[in-house]
């Protein structure tokens, strides 16, 4: 379960109908029953076609981040977060969420550079509280 050797998609499957059902589009829900799976499992499934960008989202930050943005990650599937979502522009910011090596990442961009990084359960509210020191 790891880049040379994933977990068949027939395998997680099951695993992912089951909780899905359970957590009836309750992320809090969704999160506490993700929460609770095999580690090695659950990173298959937080970066597989099963979930979407927004799912995941709530998994690793516990908060809505807005109507808007949660409907721009409701839209792309999580297997898009290895290279990165657009989650909302501010003015000549853009604020993106990507999983790295398992761990949550929020990054600021002017463009093509990032200005800010942060990682962990707390980089999303980092990241805006970049965005208010900086405008």
């Amino acid at each position: 379960m790891n880049e040379d050797n994933p977990l068949p998609y027939r395998d997680l499957y099951p695993i992912v109908d089951r909780i899905l059902e359970e957590s009836e589009d309750d992320p809090g829900a969704l999160a506490q029953a993700l929460g609770s799976l095999d580690p090695a499992v659950r990173e298959e499934l937080l970066l597989s076609d099963f979930l979407n960008a927004y799912q995941v989202f709530y998994y690793y930050f516990r908060e809505d981040p807005g109507e808007l943005e949660r409907e721009r990650l409701i839209l792309e599937p999580a297997s898009a977060l290895s290279t990165g979502v657009l989650i909302t522009e501010l003015e000549f910011y853009e604020i993106v969420f990507l999983v790295d090596s398992g761990e949550p990442v929020i990054s600021v961009h002017i463009g093509s550079e990032v200005v800010a990084n942060y990682r962990g359960t707390g980089a999303y509210r980092s990241a805006l509280q970049f965005l208010e020191d900086a405008l």
